[in-house]
């Protein structure tokens, strides 16, 4: 047998951690589409069999009946392939889920909050999904597996290295009873997820995909990664000791080889100016700029003076732990814009 799994599309999510930028929420649920079809084009060009979509397809609160209209057209062209999905926490399978009242494709198996076992010729496949936004309470207890001579297959979302709300899951138990796990909800990949298809924001770094996998009739089983999403969200550390101004480092930030990808750049370094950046003046690709620069310690500062006086009680407050670090520095640098009016 072979298959694709996929999880944590989060189709229609609002993208707000990055909407700041005009237009960049809407672009991103463009490139989850455009990551979906490679899903499903990847599936048509290796003859695939079976597809396991492992929970948080959608955004229950955002989405829209013509994102499911659309999912659903992308199913009708792999009629051949046997898809199997279990509902999330972001969407689980409520009332008024989609999941409940929409007509999906006849070669589509949505499983319930229920441990079910669907029989095919080469696997059986076990799985089960979320009633609700949480799910505690176990629901493997009582496993038994059916036929110990076919590939057994388990699918979920949930929670193997956390006791959560999640669907929280023993990996013993799992490891013990399954050849083959395909789990959502973590969106980093490793062994059991896929990851998220596309990346979310800055705490989903690297590479977003899906997973293609075969099983022979020893119950061998190999997993290949296949990328899908076009861009990657990166940090990188900027240093401004050697800049200037706002001007300066507006052109020197338009400098940076971004390529296709999204950037939060960190101001490292020691600065001799306020930090003062608009984010329209700076290249689209760099999504957010975080501060963790030091202020420049100033030389020769005569101590006699009124400046001199001031920057000495400032400090002895610092140590004194009556300011902290951040504190100190925005006194100064108020400090020398008042002195430079």
């Amino acid at each position: 047998m072979n298959f694709v799994s996929v999880a944590d599309v989060h189709f229609d999510i609002p993208f707000r951690r990055i909407s700041d930028r005009a237009g960049l929420g809407r672009e991103r649920r463009l490139d989850q589409r455009k990551a979906f079809k490679k899903v499903i084009d990847y599936i048509k060009e290796n003859n695939v069999e079976y597809l396991f979509i492992a929970g948080d397809l959608y955004e229950q609160d955002y989405v829209q009946e013509a994102t499911i209209a659309y999912i659903n057209d992308l199913f009708k062209t792999i009629e051949n392939t046997k898809i199997y999905i279990v509902p999330g926490n972001h969407d689980p399978r409520i009332k008024n889920s989609y999941y409940e009242t929409y007509k999906f494709n006849d070669n589509v198996k949505i499983f319930t909050d229920r441990l079910e076992i669907v029989e095919n010729d080469d696997c059986d496949i076990y799985g089960y999904g979320f009633n609700n936004f949480e799910m505690s309470q176990n629901k493997l207890d009582d496993l038994q597996i059916k036929n110990q001579n076919k590939i057994n297959v388990f699918l979920s979302h949930g929670d193997i290295y956390n006791k959560s709300v999640y669907n929280p899951m023993n990996l013993n138990l799992l490891e013990e009873k399954f050849d083959v796990i395909n789990l959502g909800h973590i969106h980093k990949r490793d062994k059991y997820y896929s990851g998220s298809l596309i990346s979310l924001g800055f705490d989903e770094l690297g590479e977003h995909g899906f997973i293609y996998g075969e099983a022979d009739e020893n119950k061998k089983i190999t997993k290949h990664f296949i990328k899908a999403d076009d861009k990657e969200f990166i940090r990188e550390n900027f240093d401004i000791t050697n800049i200037l101004s706002n001007e300066e480092l507006i052109e020197k930030l338009n400098e940076i080889e971004t390529r296709n990808d999204l950037y939060e750049i960190i101001l490292i370094g020691e600065r001799s100016f306020k930090i003062e950046i608009d984010l329209n003046l700076v290249q689209k690709s760099i999504i957010k700029i975080k501060d963790e620069t030091k202020l420049k310690e100033e030389e020769n500062i005569n101590e006699n003076s009124l400046y001199g006086i001031f920057v000495k009680n400032l400090k002895r407050k610092l140590e004194n732990e009556e300011i902290d670090e951040k504190q100190y520095e925005q006194i100064i640098e108020l400090e020398k814009q008042i002195m430079n009016k």
